[in-house]
C-alpha cells in the first residue's frame, strides 16, 4: 500500500515515523472543521500541543504550535 495518504494529504509512512517535537508523543491528524482553519497534528503524550498542516506541510516547531489543554487554575 505505497502512497497511502491521510485525509490532511500527509503520507502513512510519514505519520509512523514522525513526533512530537516536545515530548516524543504520538501525532494524530485532526482536520479542520471551518474554511480559516487549518488541519493539525495533535499531540497524544503529555504536552498536547497541536501542530498545523499547512498545503500538505507539517509545521512541527513549537513556536507554531498551540496548546490543547485547559490553563491550570493554579494562583
Amino acid at each position: 500500500m505505497t502512497g497511502a495518504s491521510t485525509p490532511l494529504g500527509l503520507s502513512e509512512k510519514l505519520l509512523e515515523i514522525i513526533v512530537c517535537p516536545q515530548c516524543h508523543g504520538d501525532l494524530l491528524p485532526v482536520e479542520a472543521t471551518a474554511p480559516d482553519q487549518v488541519g493539525e497534528l495533535v499531540c497524544q503524550g503529555e504536552c498536547g500541543l497541536a501542530y498545523p498542516v499547512r498545503d500538505g506541510i507539517p509545521v512541527l516547531l513549537i513556536d507554531e504550535a498551540r496548546s490543547t489543554k485547559a490553563p491550570s487554575a493554579e494562583g
